[in-house]
């Protein structure tokens, strides 16, 4: 009986040590730097066990042992904290980090930028080519109800939730922006300052002429003057669906068009593209001035004039500039 007595005492006493050796083992194991050299995007899907996560994580090198990371996650009760989604997991990573990462829930963002001035079927070709987006848009959205801008989407996220994020962020600017408009402008509704804004975001896109531009419109339809844009004309030719690639034609300034603001006076009757914030400010505080003329200077920016003559000049002048650019 004594014999046995030490043997159980031997074997607790051995068992102790294991666990105790065990335990320096995991602490040592879950803070040492893990494997990674580079960035690595790695997706938990919805569901996936402990075993699963530990899988994944050492097949892409993200760990080198994954019994450290099951025993560190289940002794500390986060089996159940963490998360699906895609992560960023950084060079050097530890296990102990890892975990912290996956129970935070903060997954990696990827982003799309929708540039200024995109017709709708211009920005769902560019949403259809983000393969990391998923699904399909349900119905074509209006022209000039999406706003462009940079925005920031989750792995799985829908094409059809940037749609709407993209209406609710024109939405929200646009009554921001009316609310502060200038006085006496000729524009009746927030609908309307939309038009003008995609005309101007299609006439210039330098940053500092777009309330000048903006201006000048602004002085023709207080004047009851054409508007004579051709980005409208060239709207009423493609339907906003292609890119011309050439230039206009005198029939084409002629043609038959509800857009085409050579023969219809006033706004076209909705927007010709998507107009980003900076346009929609422009139009609706314009800058003061007498322009009611302006072409292309040569430089890729355009001279204003206020008579008929100048911009005529103005016209010859270009013409010669393009001639010797040819």
């Amino acid at each position: 009986m004594a014999r046995l007595g030490h043997i159980l005492i031997t074997f607790t006493i051995l068992g102790i040590l294991c666990a105790f050796i065990g335990a320096l083992w995991l602490k040592e194991e879950v803070k040492t730097p893990g494997p990674l050299t580079v960035e690595k995007l790695v997706y938990i899907a919805p569901g996936s066990s402990i075993k699963a996560i530990s899988v994944k994580l050492l097949a892409n090198g993200a760990i080198k042992n994954n019994l450290a990371f099951l025993l560190s996650a289940r002794l500390q009760n986060r089996e159940k904290e963490l998360k699906a989604g895609e992560y960023k997991f950084l060079p050097r990573m530890s296990i102990r980090e890892i975990i912290a990462l996956l129970q935070s829930g903060k997954t990696y963002q990827h982003k799309i930028t929708i540039p200024e001035g995109l017709t709708t079927t211009e920005i769902i070709n560019l949403l259809n080519s983000a393969h990391i987006l998923t699904g399909t848009i349900q119905n074509l959205p209006a022209e000039g109800s999406l706003l462009p801008e940079t925005y920031h989407f989750s792995y799985g996220d829908t094409r059809q939730d940037i749609i709407w994020r993209m209406k609710k962020s024109m939405k929200k600017t646009l009554n921001s922006l009316w609310e502060k408009r200038a006085a006496n402008l000729p524009l009746k509704t927030p609908e309307e300052a939309v038009i003008l804004a995609s005309i101007v975001e299609k006439e210039t896109g330098i940053a500092n002429e777009r309330q000048r531009v903006a201006g000048v419109f602004i002085n023709r339809l207080n004047k009851g003057i054409l508007l004579q844009s051709d980005p409208t004309v060239i709207y009423a030719v493609t339907d906003g669906k292609k890119k011309l690639n050439r230039l206009l034609t005198t029939k084409d300034l002629k043609t038959p068009s509800n857009y085409n603001t050579y023969i219809v006076t006033g706004l076209p009757p909705s927007p010709i593209a998507n107009p980003g914030k900076a346009s929609l400010a422009a139009v609706l505080n314009p800058e003061k001035n007498n322009y009611i003329y302006f072409v292309a200077d040569g430089t890729g920016g355009h001279v204003f004039s206020r008579t008929l003559k100048e911009h005529n000049n103005n016209v010859t002048r270009w013409r010669k500039l393009r001639k010797k650019a040819k």
